[in-house]
């Protein structure tokens, strides 16, 4: 993993933007992501797809160099945690989370978690239906334009088309913020890209050798 990151003062809180698809919150200890989708890579493969098996492994394997890299005591998770329900996926997930068994897991339900209540609750995590304040932060799955507190969401899975030399346009994954809210981009590598509402938003893009501000 080559870690490169931004760091930016947001509402006097020290926020430290990775190209590893995640955010640090230094004064909480706290890492965050958003849209991991467990289970999507085997949901796939049994309705037929062809997908790589190693996919959520490697994200797993990435989370994990950034929990430990910041001995972050916290791991907040905006949202989409899961795809489906208990699959092979799953349990691939059950056994990464022995090597974590202090770590506090926070979980702000998003789309795709709502319909799992029951499989959610058993959980060892402390699991919010559809937000939470930390001031002076509000964590929440779907971006939020008229809340009072500065956001932190996911959703959206955002993305930014970068001029190349010659026309030629590359899209990168990136961090989206305003002064009211920030977009996290998708954790998870098996996802699209939304790259064409960037409305006012400043985006951050990065990949595995850089990340800038635009």
């Amino acid at each position: 993993m080559k870690l490169k990151s931004l760091t930016k003062k947001i509402h006097s809180q020290t926020l430290i933007f990775t190209n590893q698809r995640a955010l640090y919150w230094a004064e909480r200890q706290a890492l965050i992501i958003s849209d991991l989708h467990i289970g999507k890579t085997a949901y796939f493969r049994k309705n037929g797809i062809a997908v790589p098996s190693g996919i959520l492994t490697d994200d797993l394997t990435r989370l994990a160099a950034l929990l430990i890299h910041y001995s972050a005591k916290e791991l907040i998770i905006v949202g989409d945690f899961l795809h489906v329900g208990r699959n092979a996926d799953f349990r691939i997930f059950e056994v990464w989370l022995q090597e974590f068994s202090q770590l506090k897991i926070i979980i702000i339900k998003g789309n795709h978690d709502q319909i799992k209540a029951e499989f959610m609750s058993v959980l060892p995590a402390e699991i919010h239906e559809e937000q939470l304040i930390i001031e002076p932060f509000k964590f929440i799955h779907v971006p939020d334009e008229e809340s009072d507190n500065f956001t932190v969401s996911g959703h959206i899975h955002p993305g930014v088309s970068v001029k190349l030399e010659r026309n030629k346009y590359i899209s990168l994954p990136c961090f989206r913020y305003t002064e009211r809210q920030l977009v996290l981009p998708a954790f998870s590598k098996f996802t699209g890209l939304d790259t064409k509402s960037c409305g006012d938003f400043h985006c951050i893009p990065f990949n595995e050798d850089f990340i800038f501000e635009m």
